[in-house]
């Protein structure tokens, strides 16, 4: 894919994308920013990936911007003549695993949030340390984070830019599990080979879409939406092949398509009426 701070790879219908300036702890740079998005872009692309992984290369995850060159370590890539498909994580239609084997400081916590999944180094320091560097926390923080974890304790992590480990993480919500460092990545990896195998690709599409739509939907109108996409679903060939399998007590062999089915279904559930 010719990038020079991320690595990528697909093995088994996982994509694997590593942040890649172990040097720096990964810290965060335009072009880290915006080969992400290209690497996110490429999983999100092709239907052989089933699922996403994302970590850093050695002891840390991200330590936030890499201000050695000023204030441009906060700002985002600039694709310039470049026309490669790019995407965050949370509009990746694949579910995304965020591996935070290590330190995740100011961007480099804003960013896994907007991912899936995260599973978190026990003693990784984690930090939204934005206010105490005189900006913001950015990537919907503000809206993102309360819902998360709650007001209160969104309030206690954004306003106090304190540093938590990775074990209060778990303990807030703010990951779905703490882990030795070393079992970070493997733990992720499994999770993401068994939603390669034993998911259907489209279902897991449409459902992570309605879930990031469902932060601003109320509870009648979700219901009301999965209302028009169940039946649909329903009669397509991967339920059928979902409940076949399940009764033949074999793995499923998916057959619809992420980038030629899943979209549709999401828009006409989502569609005003």
């Amino acid at each position: 894919m010719n990038l020079e701070t991320v690595l990528y790879d697909v093995s088994d219908g996982v994509a694997l994308v590593t942040l890649n300036r172990p040097d720096a702890m990964n810290a965060w740079t335009p072009q880290l920013s915006d080969e992400l998005s290209v690497a996110m872009g490429a999983a999100d692309a092709d239907d052989s990936v089933r699922a996403v992984v994302v970590t850093g290369a050695g002891k840390a995850f991200c330590a936030g911007a890499d201000l050695s060159g000023g204030e441009s370590g906060f700002l985002g890539g600039r694709p310039g003549e470049d026309t490669r498909p790019r995407r965050m994580p949370h509009h990746v239609r694949k579910p995304v695993i965020a591996a935070i084997n290590g330190h995740a400081v100011g961007v480099g916590i804003t960013y896994p949030m907007l991912c899936d999944i995260r599973i978190a180094s026990e003693t990784a320091k984690i930090q939204y340390a934005m206010v105490r560097r005189g900006i913001l926390p950015e990537l919907g923080s503000h809206a993102l984070l309360p819902r998360v974890v709650g007001f209160s304790r969104a309030a206690d992590l954004l306003l106090t830019g304190r540093m938590i480990l990775g074990a209060e993480a778990a303990e807030l919500g703010l990951v779905s599990r703490a882990l030795p460092a070393d079992q970070v990545l493997p733990a992720a990896l499994e999770m993401a080979r068994d939603i390669a195998v034993n998911v259907a690709p489209v279902s897991a599409a449409v459902a992570k879409q309605m879930m990031w739509q469902g932060i601003n939907m109320s509870v009648d109108e979700m219901i009301t939406a999965e209302g028009r996409l169940i039946p649909k679903m329903a009669s397509l060939s991967d339920s059928v092949e979902g409940v076949r399998a399940f009764f033949e007590k074999r793995a499923p062999q998916w057959s619809l398509s992420v980038t030629a089915d899943a979209d549709a279904l999401i828009d006409e559930a989502l569609r005003p009426r």
